[in-house]
C-alpha cells in the first residue's frame, strides 16, 4: 500500500486514508478542537440524561437510587473512608472537570477571548447580565424561604448543550458567535464557582483550611524549583483536595485553584521545539547508524520527548489530554448520576411547583433577558464593541442559547436544596427549561441567522479567537 497522498508529497501513516487524515488535522486545531469535542459531548450528555429518566421512571426506578448509594470505600488499619458512589462522581470525579474549567478560565485571560479589554467587555458585560437576571428572577418567584436557597441554580450556561445546539444550525452560526458564547460560558462558570464557594460551603474549619494551605504551598513551591512532571503534582494536589474537603467548602473548589494556578506559559514554545528537534536530528545523522549506540539514541529520543512536552504549556498539554476524557466520561457519568427524576411518583406539592417555575423562568426568561440588555447597555455606553460579523440577530441566539444550563445547575441543585423532594423539582426545572430553550434557539436561529457571511467576518473559531478587528 502505498504511503502518500494522492499528490505523492505528503507522506502516510501506515493504513491512513487521505480524506480521513485531512480532516483529523482540520479537528486538531485548538479551539477548533476544544469546540467539536463540546458540541459531541453535548449528544452524550443529552443521551446520558435520557438513559437516567429512563430508568428512574422505570419499573427498576429503585435499582437506580440504590446503584449510585452503593458504599465505596478505603481501609487501612483502623482508619476507613467510605462514601457513596454518587459522592464519588459529584464529589471527586467532578473536581477533574472543575480543574479543567479552572485551566480554561485562565488560558482565556491569558491570551484568549479575555485577554484583551475590548475584547473581554462584552462576554463579561453579557454574562454578568446572564447571571443576575435569572438569580433575581428566581428569588421573586421563589418567594418563601424553604425554597429562596436556590436562585444559583439558574445562573450557569451549559457549554456542551450550548455548542451543540449552535452546530446543529451549521453555517448559520458565523465563527464568531462561537467564540463569544465560549467566552460568555467560561465566565459563567467563573461566577458558578464564586456562587458555590460563598454560598454553598458549610462551616468552615481552620484546621482543613491549614492542610489546604498546605497542599497548595507544596504544588508553588514546586513551580519555583521547576519541576515539570505533572505526576509529581498529584501528592500535594489530593492534599489540597483533602484540606478544602475537611473544610467544610466544597472540594471541586479546590480543582479550580490547581487549575487557575497550572502555568499557562511554554517552557520552549514551537520555536524552541523546533531548534532543539532539529539539532538532536543533525547530530544523530551526523553520527551515523554505524557508530550510533542504542545509549546515544536513548539520550537523544529523550531530549527530544523533553522538547516536545516543553512546545506546550502545561496548561495547554493538560486541557489537550483531560478535555476528551472529562467530556466523554465523567460529564455523562454526572449526568447518568443526577438526572434521573421520577416524574411519575404523582403531583408536585406546592413548594416543588414553585421551585420548578422559579428555576425554568430563571433559565427560559431571565437568561435572554439578562443577556440581551447587558449587551445592548455595554454597547450603548461604548463600554465595549461588538465583533465583526455579528449584530443584533446573533446576540439575540446567544441570549436564548445561554439559557441552556445542565452541568453546572444540576450541580448547585445538589448543594442548594437538602430536601429530597426540593432538589427532584429543582432537577426538573433545569431539565424541562433546558429542553424548552434549545427548541426555542434551534427555531430562532433557523428564523434570524442565514449562511452568508458579512464582510470582514472570520472564517474560523481560531481566528476569530485571533482576530481584535471590532
Amino acid at each position: 500500500m502505498s504511503t502518500t497522498s494522492n499528490s505523492g508529497n505528503t507522506p502516510l501513516p501506515p493504513e491512513a486514508w487521505a480524506p480521513l487524515l485531512r480532516l483529523s488535522r482540520f479537528a486538531s486545531r485548538p479551539l477548533e478542537r476544544f469546540l467539536r469535542i463540546e458540541a459531541a459531548s453535548g449528544i452524550l450528555l443529552l443521551i446520558a440524561a435520557a438513559v437516567a429518566l429512563l430508568w428512574a421512571n422505570s419499573p427498576w426506578a429503585e435499582s437506580y437510587a440504590h446503584f449510585w448509594h452503593t458504599p465505596l470505600g478505603i481501609r487501612v488499619g483502623g482508619f476507613t473512608f467510605e462514601r457513596s458512589l454518587e459522592w464519588v462522581v459529584n464529589d471527586g470525579l467532578m473536581v477533574i472537570f472543575f480543574f479543567v474549567v479552572g485551566m480554561e478560565i485562565r488560558r482565556e485571560i491569558h491570551h484568549g477571548e479575555l485577554s484583551e479589554w475590548r475584547r473581554a467587555a462584552l462576554p463579561m458585560a453579557a454574562a454578568l447580565g446572564g447571571m443576575l437576571a435569572p438569580a433575581g428572577l428566581y428569588l421573586l418567584v421563589a418567594g418563601s424561604a424553604e425554597t429562596r436557597s436556590g436562585w444559583g441554580v439558574p445562573m450557569a450556561t451549559d457549554i456542551a448543550f450550548a455548542v451543540g445546539i449552535l452546530t446543529l444550525l451549521g453555517s448559520r452560526v458565523p465563527p464568531a458567535l462561537r467564540v463569544l458564547l465560549l467566552a460568555l460560558a467560561v465566565i459563567d462558570d467563573l461566577g458558578a464557582i464564586v456562587v458555590i464557594a460563598l454560598f454553598y460551603s458549610s462551616g468552615i474549619s481552620v484546621t482543613g483550611l491549614l492542610v489546604a494551605a498546605l497542599g497548595f504551598l507544596g504544588i508553588f513551591a514546586m513551580q519555583r524549583f521547576g519541576v515539570r512532571s505533572k505526576l509529581a503534582y498529584i501528592v500535594p494536589a489530593l492534599v489540597a483536595w483533602a484540606g478544602v474537603y475537611s473544610a467544610g467548602i466544597h472540594p471541586t473548589i479546590a480543582g479550580v485553584i490547581i487549575g487557575l494556578a497550572t502555568p499557562v506559559r511554554a517552557w520552549l514554545g514551537t520555536e524552541g521545539f523546533i531548534t532543539g528537534t532539529q539539532k538532536e536530528l543533525e547530530h544523530l545523522a551526523h553520527a551515523g547508524p554505524e557508530t550510533l549506540t542504542s545509549h546515544h539514541l536513548a539520550e537523544a529520543l529523550r531530549r527530544v520527548g523533553a522538547a516536545r512536552r516543553e512546545a506546550m504549556s502545561p496548561s495547554e498539554s493538560l486541557i489537550a489530554a483531560l478535555h476528551p476524557w472529562v467530556a466523554f466520561g465523567i460529564m455523562p457519568v454526572f449526568a447518568l448520576a443526577n438526572a434521573g427524576v421520577s416524574i411519575s411518583s404523582g403531583p408536585l406539592d406546592g413548594a416543588s411547583w414553585t421551585v420548578v417555575t422559579a428555576v425554568a423562568v430563571g433559565l427560559m426568561v431571565g437568561k435572554p433577558v439578562g443577556v440581551l440588555a447587558a449587551c445592548w447597555l455595554t454597547l450603548r455606553l461604548k463600554l465595549g464593541t461588538l465583533p465583526q460579523g455579528l449584530g443584533f440577530r446573533e446576540l439575540a441566539v446567544l441570549g436564548v442559547v445561554a439559557g441552556i444550563g445542565f452541568t453546572m445547575a444540576l450541580f448547585i441543585a445538589q448543594l442548594a436544596f437538602a430536601d429530597a423532594g426540593l432538589l427532584a423539582a429543582a432537577k426538573l426545572g433545569v431539565l424541562a427549561a433546558s429542553a424548552g430553550t434549545a427548541i426555542l434557539a434551534l427555531v430562532l436561529g433557523r428564523a434570524l441567522l442565514t449562511d452568508s457571511a458579512r464582510p470582514g467576518a472570520a472564517t474560523t473559531v481560531d481566528e476569530a479567537e485571533r482576530s481584535t478587528a471590532l
